[in-house]
């Protein structure tokens, strides 16, 4: 896949493009519909499938006091693009000036000039532009003038029986919950967040379960403080079977000011300080507590430990 991050002097592809545009944080099976119509428009017009996203989620200039946490990091995102067989990814600059940007300039520069679009594949939902001024109903108008086509694709109603559309919104509030396995229905995989292993206290090893403290980023969403069932990945890509605590450990600390990821990998000894991890939550065991003392969080361990086993057998 082709990543270009400064659309003002791309050159547009030979024989143009198939575009969709939007924040595409998770990549979830709502953003993999559109890609698929975007592939399969693509093909039919012998053009290049593209998709237009940011280097930030655009709340986070436009509100930053309610911006919200994020699903993917950018280098996540472009990897999932690719995996689904995008073309091209066009990586925006989003500021001040670009969140004042009228929609139709956006459209000129990035549509247009850089990606000679031949058609645009949106949500029926979608909006852009400052103030949110651009919709469906513009893009069409100006593409009427410009050269290229719009399709609205249909919202794609959650897999699991709730009656919502799929949305990155809707996987935030389910984390929030701790409910991971709708999560991943919603994603079309597990929910992975991503971090270094750093040297905590180490009493996890002192009491036989020796964890990897992975340090995420505060701009990433973390599922509710709790103990999941998943899997953690090695940068050369193995995947281990885990038991995660995520939470502010309450037997040994009164007042911690903020959750600790971290991750028992089940029959597994080794070294992991300084690596980059991935973690993936596959089910909720249960909820973070605190215990009269160590004999009882030991004995509680161990039962999380074989739980975790079995759910993921």
């Amino acid at each position: 896949m082709d990543v270009i991050t400064d659309p003002a002097s791309a050159e547009p592809p030979p024989g143009g493009t198939v575009v969709t545009i939007g924040a595409y944080d998770g990549v979830h099976l709502g953003h993999q519909a559109v890609i698929v119509e975007v592939r399969r428009l693509a093909a039919e017009l012998g053009c290049r499938s593209a998709v237009v996203t940011f280097d930030r989620h655009p709340a986070t200039v436009v509100r930053p006091e309610s911006a919200p946490k994020l699903l993917t990091d950018l280098d996540q995102k472009l990897e999932l693009l690719a995996e689904h067989g995008v073309d091209i990814t066009v990586v925006v600059p989003f500021d001040e000036a670009r969140s004042k940007e009228e929609p139709e300039e956006f459209i000129r520069e990035v549509l247009v000039d850089a990606l000679a679009a031949r058609a645009v594949v949106v949500g029926q939902d979608f909006h852009f532009g400052h103030q949110r001024r651009g919709n469906v109903g513009l893009l069409s108008e100006i593409g009427r003038r410009e050269g290229f086509v719009v399709r609205g694709v249909p919202l794609l109603e959650r897999p699991d029986g709730i009656e919502e559309p799929v949305s990155s919104t809707a996987i935030r509030r389910a984390l929030a919950g701790g409910d991971v396995e709708p999560v991943a229905a919603m994603l079309g995989r597990p929910y992975e967040v991503r971090g270094i292993v750093v040297r905590g206290d180490q009493r996890g090893r002192t009491i036989g379960f020796p964890t990897a403290n992975v340090e995420v980023p505060n701009s990433t969403a973390l599922p509710a403080d709790g103990v999941y069932a998943g899997t953690y990945v090695r940068p050369d890509g193995t995947e281990h079977p885990c038991a995660i605590n995520l939470g502010r450990r309450p037997t040994f600390y009164e007042h911690a000011d903020h959750s600790l990821l971290e991750a028992h990998l089940l029959d597994f000894s080794g070294e992991l300080y300084g690596e980059p991890a991935r973690v993936r939550f596959k089910h909720f065991l249960r909820s973070e507590r605190k215990f009269s003392g160590i004999d009882e969080l030991v004995a509680q361990l161990r039962h999380d430990v074989e739980h975790a086993r079995t759910m993921l057998a």
